[in-house]
């Protein structure tokens, strides 16, 4: 089609969505399918955030808001990053956007001029280097290894830096691999970082809460106090509080580019639902004994799925330290053939192959740039993990 820009021809639609709609089809044609692709948590919003998405409903909320967010959901925020992390945030300092995706989008909109580059370490969320794109960036992609427990070295970076540099990203805990930053790991970056003034930190904490094993989360404008105003945290209610489709995301930065980039929602979208505002300033500001108890539920799938994986020849998984994602390396089953002749080329295939064979459903790394991977949600019931697990197994004794 002629018509179509070249911008939007550069990118490619979402991997995990794709899958998705591929594992609906199957099952609507009479296919069992088990679907461990998407990053959803399989919990239920928690009741304060429903019941004030139902008053906001009945006391007629359903108007305009300001652009950037209603005042008492930003200033909750702001209280948030100050509890949690001891950053001191103004409202102004904070924007709320209809999910976390719009938010990074927001901001790379407002930062990134034609040709400039976006650092992105591998294994990353499908969504960066294709958001990089839209804003005529060019993404330079990092890779790393889980010999080093898919993590960028500061080393790494400050090798790959230039002059066209604008932004790093960094996404911990890590979509796809669960794992997640230490605050020595993230000291030794920011002192990359501040030798390179026009370098800002786009740091991705939507899993934060999805912690384990005792860890302490950190987020890398805490334990680098003095690159706060060069880092935009993003966050949002999606995944700790289980409202992934209420779309509300939020970020915190420095006043003059949190302007910027509500200037940018303003001129797209405008304000995020209204609705979904008041639901996502209740669960906020509400208690937290159902996130504590998902957090327990994970950790103990988590520990059960890497153990059965492991159990499988030709794959192995690390332990992730956090969010509900476990990233096994299948290059051992690279190169076999399947019954009926088919040779598993690559990680695609093979997850093209699982579906049709076993009816489980798969990410392959390749999409998360780490080629001979794939990725396993564990946000579904033990029962149906068990399931899809024996079926994997089943499947893969059938190669040759």
């Amino acid at each position: 089609m002629k018509q179509l820009s070249i911008r939007v021809q550069q990118i490619k639609p979402s991997a995990t969505l794709a899958i998705t709609a591929k594992a609906a089809q199957m099952r609507a044609a009479g296919r069992s399918v088990i679907s461990l692709s998407v990053g959803e948590p399989d919990f239920e919003t928690p009741q304060s955030a429903r019941e004030a998405g139902i008053a906001a409903i009945n006391s007629g909320f359903t108007r305009y808001t300001d652009v950037a967010g209603i005042p008492e959901l930003r200033q909750a925020i702001a209280d948030k990053f100050s509890r949690d992390h001891g950053l001191e945030y103004s409202a102004s300092d904070i924007l709320v956007s209809s999910g976390g995706k719009q938010c990074i989008f927001n901001f790379l909109m407002a930062v990134m001029d034609p040709g400039e580059r976006a650092i992105i370490p591998a294994p990353y969320w499908v969504s960066y280097p294709d958001m990089v794109k839209l804003t005529e960036g060019i993404p330079v992609i990092v890779p790393t290894t889980a010999e080093n427990h898919f993590k960028v070295t500061a080393e790494q970076i400050e090798k790959v830096i230039c002059h066209r540099c604008k932004v790093l990203f960094l996404n911990s805990p890590s979509n796809p691999t669960g794992m997640v930053y230490t605050a020595e790991e993230l000291v030794a970056i920011g002192d990359v970082v501040r030798r390179h003034p026009d370098l800002l930190v786009a740091t991705d904490d939507m899993y934060e809460k999805i912690i384990f094993d005792g860890r302490k989360f950190a987020t890398f404008a805490e334990v680098n106090p003095d690159l706060k105003e060069r880092t935009v945290t993003f966050n949002g209610v999606s995944k700790a509080y289980c409202m992934t489709g209420w779309r509300i995301g939020y970020c915190a930065g420095s006043s003059a580019l949190i302007k910027a980039m509500a200037k940018i929602q303003g001129q797209s979208t405008s304000n995020p639902n209204s609705i979904a505002q008041k639901a996502a300033l209740a669960a906020l500001t509400g208690p937290t004994h159902a996130l504590d108890e998902m957090v327990r539920t994970y950790e103990q799938r988590r520990a059960w799925l890497v153990s059965a994986i492991n159990a499988i020849g030709g794959m192995h998984a690390i332990m992730p330290d956090g969010a509900f994602y476990v990233f096994p390396s299948v290059e051992g089953l690279i190169g076999k053939t399947t019954a009926s002749g088919v040779t598993l080329a690559d990680d695609v295939v093979f997850c093209e192959w699982l579906l049709e064979e076993a009816g489980v459903a798969l990410v392959p790394g390749t999409e998360f740039g780490a080629p001979g991977f794939v990725r396993f949600s564990y946000a579904v019931s033990q029962a149906t993990l068990e399931d899809a697990v024996s079926r994997i197994a089943d499947a893969v004794k059938t190669l040759k």
